[in-house]
């Protein structure tokens, strides 16, 4: 994998929407680390010192409820951004980020990001592309809401995997069925539906799909 931050910045899908001149920015500012399995990125509550960029692996987003319960938010994909709350509202990370297998992400410090937004060009250039992707997920949200647990699961492969004959997901079977908004038990009961039709197997860490499966949605 090319190791040049301009460039995973710049293909970032995040990014997509920023001129050459503010991902060169960007880049500057940038340091590129690795984090083992199950490491905390950053806890709910700390103070916010930098913006995260997904460059490979899984990282889920993680909110504590008052009675102590844990309720995944999101289930990062490469490519993505995170933790950009702290450039705009409170300085402190709303969630708990923790990798679900060994990851490597860009770091973005919140006071060099920050001081980039106080430039004209690149703050113009940075909220026009973020004012698209809120839009984007407002949309998002409101379809994925109607959907039942099934068509959840289904669209979550797609979005992460693409509609592949042979996915090797890389996270736990508890993992995605929390990034689906499904309880273990409901989850294990849905892959045992699906398993008893002919275009879907789960062996191991490998799951079979046939080009029929992708039509169902």
């Amino acid at each position: 994998m090319n190791t040049d931050p301009y460039l995973l910045i710049r293909n970032a899908k995040f990014f997509s929407g920023l001129s050459e001149s503010a991902c060169k920015r960007l880049a500057g500012l940038s340091r590129r680390r690795t984090v083992e399995k199950r490491d905390l990125l950053f806890m709910e509550g700390a103070e916010g010192r930098a913006v995260y960029l997904l460059i490979s692996g899984n990282i889920q987003l993680v909110k504590t409820n008052p009675d102590g319960r844990e309720t995944v938010i999101k289930t990062v994909k490469e490519g993505e951004l995170f933790a950009e709350v702290i450039l705009f509202e409170k300085s402190l990370y709303p969630v708990t980020a923790v990798t679900c297998t060994e990851a490597e992400i860009i770091e973005l410090p919140r006071d060099g990001f920050l001081k980039l937004l106080t430039e004209e060009d690149f703050r113009n250039d940075f909220m026009a592309m973020l004012m698209n992707k809120q839009r984007y997920l407002a949309e998002r949200i409101q379809q994925l809401t109607s959907m039942d647990v099934e068509a959840r699961f289904i669209e979550f492969l797609r979005d992460h995997y693409g509609e592949k004959e042979k996915i090797t997901p890389g996270l736990s079977k508890k993992d995605i069925a929390s990034a689906i908004g499904a309880t273990p038990e409901t989850f294990s009961r849905l892959l045992q539906k699906l398993e008893s039709r002919s275009d879907f197997t789960w062996k191991g860490k490998t799951l079979m799909v046939k080009p029929s499966f992708w039509k169902q949605l």
